[in-house]
């Protein structure tokens, strides 16, 4: 039959157990709050993005300083997106066969339309106003 010290070990060998693992999670926490999060995922003001001709006709490009992805679906025309991913706010960093990724989790994004095609993420990317303006791609509340 144990005696008192060995429930004293089991109760500190518990203990340390569940400190680890609360380390554990707030490391996870605290590492995924740090990748590409932004208090707005889409712009508040104009941003100039440069000759509209820099996105190809039916793909898209990733503007990551901006936090934007734009696509051009057909001559002319622009659709554009926050970068920003809907799961845990991470910032996309490719695009690959019109799928912008994630790569803290692994979601994937349509660019044309900003919908969630592969999880963790289910709830699509927000759209942002986007026009042309003397060749040049503007994005904003305001475009």
């Amino acid at each position: 039959m144990p005696g008192p010290s060995s429930a004293a070990r089991r109760t500190v060998l518990k203990g340390a157990a569940l400190a680890g693992a609360a380390g554990l999670g707030t490391a996870a926490c605290s590492t995924e709050s740090k990748l590409g999060r932004a208090e707005q995922p889409t712009p508040t003001a104009p941003v100039h993005l440069g000759a509209a001709d820099a996105v190809p006709v039916g793909g898209a490009k990733l503007y990551r300083e901006q936090r934007l992805i734009v696509s051009c679906p057909e001559e002319g025309t622009y659709k554009a997106f926050s970068a920003q991913c809907t799961h845990a706010g991470c910032l996309l960093d490719k695009i690959e066969n019109n799928e912008g990724n994630c790569p803290c989790h692994g979601s994937r994004f349509d660019v044309t339309s900003g919908k969630a095609l592969v999880g963790p993420a289910t709830v699509p990317l927000p759209e942002v106003r986007i026009k042309v303006e003397g060749g040049k791609l503007v994005a904003g509340p305001d475009a």
